[in-house]
């Protein structure tokens, strides 16, 4: 294998982390969410378990072995409540975002446009839990930068979130944070 396959085989088997721990943290938005929201974090936890399922596709198309999902996840916050169920589901997909640019980066042909697109879908997912947006999805992220959020009406409650779970946690090796929950990644807990 390629150093460049090599690359996107990694990069792939973060998305691939990253979905799994995304797929977890909607379990938790779904149970916490009000009502009126319950149908959009349904659509965004499956397409993030059809995301998931693909990505386990692609991971053995190039000779790996997928990343098998944790029994649980360390939250970046406590989600007791529908604004903070809110507040989760735009940590996850500001943080697939940043894991997605990485796959831009690392792949390239129809797994490229397949990550872009991917990551467009976050950061609009994004866009619509926070109620705002960034100037360029997925990098912020990387950089750990949560002041460049535009707060929008403040209807999803994101005022005085201040820069908890602002890391990339999701990206890297992986969701491989151990924390407890008042970690600043969604990571495996065992």
């Amino acid at each position: 294998m390629s150093e460049a396959d090599d690359r996107e085989l990694d990069a792939l088997q973060a998305v691939l982390a990253a979905e799994h721990a995304a797929v977890y943290g909607y379990g938790v938005v779904g149970g916490r969410i009000g009502e009126g929201r319950r149908g959009e974090a349904r659509a965004a936890y499956d397409a993030h378990r059809s995301r998931r399922d693909a990505l386990t596709r692609d991971v053995r198309d190039l000779g790996g072995r997928p990343v098998a999902a944790s029994a649980g996840y360390a939250l970046p916050f406590s989600v007791p409540d529908s604004v903070a169920a809110v507040r989760l589901a735009a940590e996850l997909e500001e943080r697939l975002a940043g894991v997605y640019s990485d796959l831009v980066r690392a792949a390239d042909g129809e797994r490229r446009a397949a990550a872009a697109g991917a990551l467009r879908e976050a950061a609009v997912r994004a866009a619509r839990w926070r109620g705002g947006s960034v100037a360029f999805p997925g990098l912020a992220e990387r950089g750990g930068a949560s002041s460049g959020r535009s707060s929008g009406s403040g209807s999803s409650g994101s005022e005085g979130s201040g820069s908890e779970g602002s890391d990339a946690g999701a990206s890297g090796s992986g969701a491989s944070g151990s924390g407890a929950s008042g970690s600043a990644s969604v990571g495996p807990t065992g």
